[in-house]
């Protein structure tokens, strides 16, 4: 299945802003996270096909996945 992965902030860092990628059917989030050497503690907030997402959610064909890292500050 193809979908679209999208990264935001400091994860475009060495790798992409958008792009189109295939993964087998039902690949969870976590998955693509993973191959994209995106640690589980250093996301903030997963958004698919422009709703929040959990990790463990199973993938389509055509979805759209943005990951967006832990945002610091005072």
């Amino acid at each position: 299945m193809k979908i679209t992965v999208k990264l935001f902030a400091n994860f475009r860092a060495g790798r992409f802003v958008a792009e189109e990628r295939d993964y087998p059917a039902g690949t969870p989030i976590a998955a693509v996270a993973a191959s994209l050497g995106l640690g589980s503690t250093e996301i903030g907030i997963i958004v698919l096909n422009g709703r929040h997402a959990e990790p463990e959610t199973a993938l389509k064909d055509g979805d759209v996945l943005a990951f967006f890292p832990l945002i610091g500050g005072g």
